[in-house]
């Protein structure tokens, strides 16, 4: 019998139909991938299992059969049980999930007593316990950290000691590991697999990451739309898709590398770049030393040329690009058009900064919510050139929008009525208008599922083709860099470890770091 049966699921928001009779099953000590776009209903259909629907959702049809207790006539106290206690969940954005007044340790002793299993004596030791279970050995300092004190990766290992806390019989990922990078990505699937296996979790797997699917799961349901269209084994849907949108997602990861661009002059030179934070102790925040996060770093950028800059969490790739633009205090030297951007009087920078333009992760964050989209976009023609009049202004900006693919009705909406590829196209026109010699991207589709990840890669490179723009692309998502770039700097700790041609990279890495990162994205 499995563990978890799910039979003609339907779900409702008012009149819409948001899942549309989806039935699978989760059986102990296997794991089960649910896969699909933005949109699609993954995460409803796992959170229907713990009766955890949002607002204005509805459980229109279907039966959710959770280790023999139906949830949809289950009690107050079965729910309370269920939750936490047959089943754990691993939310995708850990900082959000914890509570950030409260130490880590709190946190996970708090889901134990919620469930009253364990006494006040025990209670402490259980938590070391759950934390060295997940890979955090110095238990101590951990549990009495807060959430913002500790990294991506460790707060994650968190959110699974949580979901662990009650012994579960199954567990839900929901998306663990999108903001992670590859090597430790690997270490939190590792790590559930491990749990996994020694406890004989059930596992429901909900990702749009196609290579986590074939590495971990067993067993595929792929949806589109609400609607089921495909479920079969991992390496059958893998080997043999037979739906178009399987055979599109599976094609998403895959894309051909970009044409050279031969004989390109050399735009942007960084030399000898150095950036220092300090450290600070004490109740006093005193400064105590420096930490270098980019230790001597140089390269050259060409006109029309992809470099993408690859790297754990921490390596220092976002910190090159905000020295770049001079967001940051650094030492050394960064030539632009024969300009040294270093030691440019402010009076001069802002003028410079129209030819270097930069694209955030997260649109969402960067766009002003409460500006039109034509506000935002054309923001930078007010500052850098003020002698258009407002119709020339608007003329500019439909221009724009219409080279990123977006309609011209989308003047006068705001950022929260369009979809994340959608925000991300409206983030490039904003830094497209001044038209740029250099687009600095940092992780600009990191957030994406692999269809618009495709998509917006697609228009990157369109756009470059076009216009000519240099790119510094920084990315953990190696697949993503392979699709879009010519050259690869791979940095650990601040420094350099590779540079060379994207071919050479993928194809025969000379450091023993980048044969890691490859390893870990299931490239090499």
């Amino acid at each position: 019998m499995s563990l978890l049966s799910v039979a003609n699921l339907t779900l409702k928001a008012g009149a819409r139909t948001l899942v549309d009779n989806v039935s699978f099953s989760v059986a102990a000590g296997e794991t089960l991938a649910i896969v699909g776009e933005s949109g699609s209903g993954k995460t409803l259909s796992a959170l229907s299992v713990l009766d955890l629907l949002p607002p204005g959702v509805t459980r229109a049809g279907g039966v959710v059969m959770l280790d023999n207790i139906n949830v949809a006539t289950a009690n107050r106290a079965q729910i309370h049980e269920i939750r936490g206690g047959t089943a754990g969940i691993i939310f995708q954005e850990p900082l959000s999930s914890l509570n950030p007044l409260q130490r880590v340790g709190k946190q996970v002793a708090e889901a134990m007593t919620l469930h009253g299993k364990f006494s006040k004596t025990s209670l402490r030791d259980k938590v070391k316990s759950l934390l060295a279970e997940v890979g955090l050995p110095d238990a101590d300092r951990i549990a009495d950290s807060y959430p913002h004190l500790l990294s991506g990766g460790q707060r994650q290992r968190i959110m699974i000691a949580i979901a662990l806390a009650n012994d579960p019989k199954l567990l839900i990922a929901d998306e663990p590991t999108t903001a992670l990078d590859v090597t430790l990505e690997k270490q939190i699937l590792d790590l559930i697999a491990a749990a996994q296996k020694a406890r004989g979790l059930g596992v429901l797997l909900i990702t749009h990451n196609l290579s986590l699917v074939r590495r971990y799961a067993q067993r595929v349901l792929v949806l589109d739309a609400g609607n089921p269209i495909e479920s079969n084994t991992t390496d059958q849907i893998f080997a043999n898709p037979t739906q178009p949108q399987t055979k599109r997602l599976l094609a998403a990861r895959n894309m051909a590398p970009p044409p050279d661009v031969p004989n390109a002059p050399v735009i942007l030179t960084a030399q000898n770049l150095i950036v220092k934070f300090p450290v600070l102790r004490g109740a006093l925040r005193r400064k105590v030393g420096e930490v270098a996060a980019v230790d001597d770093v140089s390269f050259s950028l060409h006109a029309g040329e992809t470099l993408g800059l690859v790297g754990e969490s921490g390596s220092g790739k976002s910190t090159i690009g905000l020295a770049l633009l001079r967001l940051i205090n650094f030492q050394g030297n960064v030539s632009l058009g024969g300009v040294n951007l270093a030691t440019l009087p402010k009076s001069k920078l802002r003028a410079m900064r129209a030819q270097i333009q930069i694209v955030f992760q997260d649109p969402y964050g960067s766009l002003a919510p409460r500006l039109t989209i034509e506000d935002i976009i054309a923001e930078g023609l007010t500052i850098h050139q003020p002698g258009l009049n407002a119709a020339q202004r608007r003329e500019k900006v439909a221009a724009t929008l219409n080279d990123v693919g977006l309609p011209a009705d989308s003047l006068n909406r705001y950022p929260h009525e369009f979809s994340g590829g959608q925000r991300q196209r409206i983030a490039i026109a904003r830094a497209l208008i001044l038209e740029p010699k250099i687009l600095v991207l940092d992780e600009p589709t990191s957030a994406l599922d692999v269809t618009v990840q495709a998509e917006i890669l697609a228009l990157l490179r369109s756009l470059q083709a076009r216009h000519n723009i240099a790119y510094l692309f920084i990315s953990h998502d190696l697949r993503v860099i392979r699709a879009l770039a010519h050259r690869v700097i791979v940095l650990k700790s601040g420094k350099i470890v590779e540079l060379a041609a994207a071919s050479s990279v993928f194809n025969n890495p000379a450091a023993a770091y980048t044969k890691t990162l490859l390893a870990a994205s299931g490239l090499q």
